[in-house]
């Protein structure tokens, strides 16, 4: 029997409205899921593995960690455990596993400190840098922290790593890419 329409929308819903924490350990994907639009926080260093347990339940979060014992006393706090270092890895199996769409809402969120960003007034455009002006934005900032976004060449390169993650899995990588635990 296949899934109902309303099984697939309520399963969208919760795709784009996942609120994930990641462990330590992995700051840089952190910032590569804010870079693709998602709610992703990031443990301090040397954080509690207790305290990162009440945060996911207090902020209703979901674990992304490579510490297994992280991962075994979240429980039922639900945690993705990642099997792999290596960041093309790790972002091939979020997609399969846990439907993230790299492509989701591009450069959305600030990649520092995870703030929804909105877009830059006048006076703010004006002191970015000339040659950031002459790209034509879109021109954003970060209301937290005053950082501003526009479409340079950083931009551009990481826009094509997250279009690379969004492809169906390669060939060639198999099951082994796609190691990964759902507690």
């Amino acid at each position: 029997m296949e899934p109902s329409p309303a099984a697939f929308h309520s399963a969208a819903v919760v795709i784009l409205t996942m609120r994930l924490l990641c462990d330590e350990m992995l700051i840089g994907l952190a910032r590569w899921l804010r870079a693709a639009g998602y709610d992703a926080a990031t443990v301090d260093p040397g954080t509690r593995d207790a305290d990162v347990v009440s945060r996911l339940e207090e902020e209703g979060r979901f674990l992304i960690t490579r510490d297994r014992r992280l991962a075994e006393t979240a429980g039922a706090a639900a945690a993705f455990l990642l099997a792999h270092d290596d960041l093309d890895q790790q972002a091939e199996c979020l997609a399969a596993m846990l439907y993230i769409d790299w492509m989701l809402r591009p450069f959305s969120r600030c990649l520092v400190d995870n703030t929804p960003l909105r877009d830059a007034g006048p006076d703010e455009v004006e002191r970015m840098p000339l040659s950031a002006r002459e790209l034509g934005g879109p021109f954003r900032a970060c209301p937290l922290c005053g950082r501003f976004y526009w479409p340079g060449s950083h931009v551009k390169r990481m826009m094509t790593k997250l279009r690379q993650w969004r492809r169906p899995a390669r060939s060639g990588g198999g099951q082994e890419a796609l190691k990964g635990t759902v507690w």
